[in-house]
């Protein structure tokens, strides 16, 4: 009996596009051959994706889930290659049961360590599998993009939001919430993650945001003023300014609104501490659109 060794497993899915432990499997039983293990699989009926692979997952969507008592979640990101395949009914499934594993379990390590999970669906094969069995059904490249878990804190509490077309949605956690259940809370987490879907901040507060994200802003606009010839005594201040707003505009907190752009978010939030929570703030959120990187 030949002993599969890693590597032998990882050429195998390299060859046959199938999952690790259906390559693993197959190596076994073949005793290593991989002619035979990629016969054996193709039989199967894994190994009909493989020339696949490469095809580009441009559609697919986007799906959240939040538990009943709003203190755990998910925000998942898988892509296939049309949006027919996108709608139907075992794709929207698998992206379901995805979310369901991932808020039910501890939070992935990333992608891969995640793809080596057994399937909550189907624990006897990994959730790679899973899905390499999927698109042998439905025809077409699919790739587990991004996974995410969330879990609100002692007075905490999650929100989501799916913009129509399953192609860009939100998670939102909120800290210092008196009644998750309210429909206070309801209505205002439902606004707030609306309003990130809509805007697409960078950070909830300028406290939040990438220094190295600021000084590449501070150094555009330097040469922006050098090249329209302003005085050096005034290009600080106009440096300032410029940084000033970009810092406002890509804060959560300090953006208007978009139901009532008179008030900020932040203002928002504290027009409701009587009704939510005094102190009620966002305190981590994430956006997702349909093949942008995170």
């Amino acid at each position: 009996m030949v002993q599969v060794t890693a590597s032998m497993v990882k050429e195998l899915r390299q060859r046959s596009g199938a999952g690790m432990m259906d390559c693993k499997k197959a190596l076994v039983e073949c005793d290593g051959d991989f002619d035979k293990a990629v016969d054996y699989l193709r039989e199967k009926g894994i190994a009909k994706a493989a020339g696949k692979v490469s095809r580009e997952t441009t559609e697919g969507r986007v799906t959240t889930l939040v538990s009943s008592d709003s203190k755990s979640g998910a925000i998942v990101e898988v892509g296939c290659e049309t949006d027919f395949v996108a709608r139907t009914d075992d794709f929207i499934a698998f992206c379901n049961v995805l979310a369901e594993q991932v808020a039910a379990e501890k939070s992935p390590e990333d992608v891969a360590e995640f793809l080596a999970r057994p399937f909550k669906g189907k624990p006897e094969v990994s959730v790679d599998s899973a899905l390499k069995e999927l698109f042998s059904k439905l025809g077409e490249n699919m790739l587990v993009r991004r996974v995410e878990k969330f879990e609100a804190g002692a007075n905490g509490a999650l929100a989501a939001y799916v913009h129509a077309g399953d192609k860009l949605g939100v998670m939102v956690e909120f800290s210092s919430v008196n009644d998750a259940g309210s429909d206070a809370f309801k209505s205002l987490s439902r606004d707030v993650a609306m309003h990130v879907a809509a805007t697409g901040p960078r950070a909830i507060s300028r406290a939040d945001l990438d220094e190295a994200v600021i000084e590449k802003e501070r150094e555009i606009y330097r040469q922006q003023a050098l090249n329209e010839g302003k005085p050096e005594k005034i290009i600080e201040k106009i440096i300032s300014g410029k940084v000033d707003k970009f810092c406002s505009e890509a804060s959560l907190l300090e953006q208007p609104f978009v139901k009532d752009p008179d008030t900020t978010v932040g203002g928002l939030l504290e027009s409701k501490f009587s009704e939510v929570g005094d102190g009620v703030t966002v305190s981590r959120f994430s956006r997702y659109v349909l093949g942008e990187a995170s």
